[in-house]
């Protein structure tokens, strides 16, 4: 019973980041009341073993919807193989102000400028401890706007020992448009700094925690082949478990007609596929299975899922095609990936 297509105009014609509170609400009050089963497609299962851990099918929801983990039980119910929650930085933040969130019906896109707007880690934690939720859950970490970014490993490292025991997998996301001077961490000798920190406290905390969570690291679509490749050496010599490519774009050229295009901001949806299907391409060229790859951007149906899992990616997440198509796009990629097994 697929609804989305009679609800999404109601939806659209609220403000962006209303229509989203409303929508989570919405599917907060489906799952209390136990009419997920009801509501919502069946998502085949298709277990797949990635970075150690057991996903019970390849799609997940990607870091930002969830920025607080106040809906991990709804968002669990649409059949997602795992749930990655966050960008959460060390103390609760407002983001940038509004208006935030744009989008553009003509583009399946959206340009967002949230700038990490979340209640800090430990409400998340708080959110996940009291969640039924068995899945794999990502947790992805972020560093305070004003933190320098001299300091940013510090926040990183806050995130990283507050996250470890609660966390299937951690997220590292130096690759937002929308902190200030946040994607100059990708680069040079800071990118190599900061993975080199995480993965010694990594092993601390391994034996502290007597487990193992693995460290991924979400890159930006906006990346130079060179940059690929340096970023694909140090993902290999500090060992990271998994990397998510992409981010949302700062480019314009695929919308540069629309009323919206100056915006400031990251793209997300349609227009960033091809970026964010050939960084996946790249990277897979470099690290050879030797560390997962897990394909977020663009994906709007399941052969856009199909076309990132053949580029290279283990596993894919989405957002804006959520937005766009509803839950049943879940059930779609589900079962157009489990053909492949």
């Amino acid at each position: 019973m697929n609804l989305y297509p009679l609800l999404r105009p109601l939806l659209f014609s609220l403000d962006p980041e209303t229509a989203h509170h409303v929508t989570l609400s919405a599917l907060n009050a489906v799952e209390k009341i136990g009419l997920s089963k009801l509501v919502y497609p069946e998502v085949a299962e298709q277990p797949i073993k990635v970075m150690g851990l057991e996903f019970k099918n390849q799609v997940g929801l990607a870091a930002g919807l969830d920025k607080n983990g106040d809906y991990i039980d709804a968002l669990a119910a649409l059949g997602f193989g795992f749930i990655e929650i966050g960008t959460v930085t060390p103390r609760p933040q407002p983001g940038n102000p509004k208006p935030r969130l744009f989008r553009l019906p003509e583009y399946q896109a959206i340009i967002n400028r949230m700038g990490f707007n979340n209640l800090g880690v430990e409400h998340l934690l708080t959110q996940v401890k009291q969640s039924h939720y068995s899945g794999i859950l990502g947790i992805n970490i972020g560093k305070n706007f004003d933190t320098p970014i001299e300091q940013a490993s510090e926040d990183y490292l806050i995130g990283l020992r507050k996250a470890y025991p609660f966390a299937s997998y951690i997220t590292i996301n130096i690759s937002s448009p929308n902190t200030k001077n946040l994607r100059q961490l990708q680069q040079g000798d800071e990118i190599k700094t900061l993975l080199s920190l995480l993965k010694d406290e990594q092993v601390k905390l391994q034996q502290q925690h007597n487990k193992y969570v693995p460290l991924v690291l979400k890159i930006a679509p906006d990346l130079t082949g060179d940059e690929i490749s340096h970023i694909s050496t140090l993902l290999l010599e500090f060992e990271i478990d998994g990397v998510i490519a992409t981010n949302t774009t700062i480019a314009r050229d695929k919308i540069a007609d629309h009323p919206l295009a100056q915006e400031a901001g990251g793209l997300s949806g349609a227009p960033v596929k091809e970026a964010a299907t050939a960084v996946v391409r790249g990277l897979a060229a470099e690290l050879n299975g030797r560390c997962a790859i897990i394909a977020a951007g663009g994906i709007l149906s399941a052969a856009d899922a199909q076309e990132k899992i053949q580029a290279g990616a283990s596993l894919v997440q989405i957002y804006s095609g959520l937005i766009y198509q509803g839950p049943q796009l879940v059930a779609d990629i589900g079962r157009e990936l489990s053909k492949g097994h």
